[in-house]
């Protein structure tokens, strides 16, 4: 059990609001019981504590400080980036066995980052998510700042990337700051757009150099954030850009099986009974977890407005071929609007 000295620490800590000297004497009361012989509670009081840890940040003078829903961007930086406190979680996500892997090992490392730091490692957290449209990449930004307890910071592409040189690289600037001075998940979704080959063809100098300055920025970061940039062209990909993440995560459409889980999922009490595992299957084929949530919420809702405590499963079926059939125009635009670049470029 804890000295006196240390529960009259612990107590005139919490007093003062001094949130890193509370810690420090909680780390302190772990490790004597772990001399008593009480590992199992030294464990717990450890993970404790490094999830304590990973809800807070610092301030200009090292201090630990709360970062909970106050972190909000102000200045010129509100312009680039758009906060939000996610409740997501990744038991809420259907990912196949690699991704969910990978995922789960990230959270388990933030959340014990300072017990992996005191042996002069790092966690994993510079991630890159590749795969199609609606896949779950940004689901996937949001669950980990939901299991954090960290903010989730979008980085607006549109605000960041102009045509006065040096101006861009300039703003970059200001965001990796941002990342070391406030702890939370920063999401470039469309990384595409400033990461792409440097010589390709449509290479213009301005991206160039923001490549460039993204390349010694996230190089040099060691901050405590995690960023996380999502593409759906993975192939376009500035080959020096792979080796500064520290892992690449793969998205594909779902599995039959898969889909049919989200399916169960998302529709929870409004499921439809007999649930009809192989005929939803036939019906989901080819459609992205995004087109699946949207098919499936528009049945709810199709439910609730006719007073119905049940999906009809014909309605279901409805909305998952209206979903086929967008989803197969989306792509035809798309093929047509390639060819046509294609042509323009020749």
């Amino acid at each position: 059990m804890a000295s006196s000295d240390q529960l009259k620490a612990l107590i005139k800590s919490h007093i003062s609001r001094d949130d890193g000297q509370f810690l420090s004497v909680a780390m302190q009361v772990a490790a004597h019981e772990a001399k008593l012989g009480h590992g199992k509670l030294a464990e717990e009081l450890r993970d404790m504590i490094d999830a304590a840890k990973a809800r807070v940040g610092q301030d200009a003078s090292g201090k630990l400080v709360a970062i909970g829903s106050a972190a909000k961007p102000r200045g010129e930086l509100a312009n680039l980036l758009t906060v939000s406190h996610p409740a997501n979680r990744l038991g809420d996500m259907v990912l196949d066995e690699v991704a969910s892997t990978q995922l789960q090992r990230v959270i388990k490392e933030q959340r014990q980052l300072a017990r992996i730091k005191e042996h002069g490692l790092a966690p994993r957290r510079k991630l890159l998510l590749v795969g199609p449209p609606g896949t779950g990449k940004t689901m996937t930004a949001a669950a980990l700042a939901g299991e954090l307890g960290i903010p989730l910071f979008l980085v607006r592409l549109d605000s960041l990337i102009t045509k006065f040189m040096g101006e861009t690289a300039t703003k970059l600037r200001q965001i990796f700051d941002a990342v070391t001075d406030i702890r939370g998940v920063y999401f470039f979704d469309e990384f595409d757009a400033i990461g792409s080959q440097r010589g390709m063809a449509n290479d213009v100098g301005e991206i160039r150099r923001v490549l460039n300055s993204f390349l010694q920025m996230i190089e040099q970061d060691t901050s405590n954030s995690l960023i996380i940039a999502a593409t759906n062209h993975a192939e376009i990909l500035d080959y020096a850009l792979f080796r500064r993440f520290d892992d690449v995560v793969e998205y594909h459409l779902p599995s039959p099986t898969q889909a049919v889980d989200l399916m169960r999922s998302r529709l929870g009490h409004f499921a439809p009974k007999p649930f009809r595992k192989e005929t939803l299957q036939g019906q989901a084929g080819g459609l992205s977890h995004a087109e699946i949530c949207r098919a499936v919420d528009a049945s709810i809702k199709d439910a609730i407005l006719h007073d119905q405590t049940k999906v009809q499963p014909a309605e279901l079926g409805r909305a998952l071929g209206e979903r086929r059939l967008i989803s197969a125009r989306l792509a035809q635009n798309a093929k047509h609007s390639s060819n046509h670049a294609g042509s323009a470029s020749r």
